[in-house]
């Protein structure tokens, strides 16, 4: 299985306000991973911190199946 993370950043913001904002879509993703069976086919919008849906996080299959 993979785990997949994508999150659009935006051009706009600073690297500083980047990163902080990455970091708090980490933590909170990850402190909230254990609600989930981490099977293929799991996922969830991702939002940022003025709750903007800015990626995905998903759990996919490696099987060649």
């Amino acid at each position: 299985m993979k785990f997949r993370l994508e999150v659009d950043m935006d051009d706009a913001a600073s690297a500083e306000e980047s990163a902080r904002e990455l970091g708090r879509i980490l933590r909170y993703w990850g402190g909230n991973l254990h609600h989930y069976a981490l099977r293929p086919g799991d996922g969830s919008a991702v939002h940022d911190s003025g709750y903007r849906e800015v990626g995905r996080w998903s759990i996919v299959s490696t099987d060649a199946a």
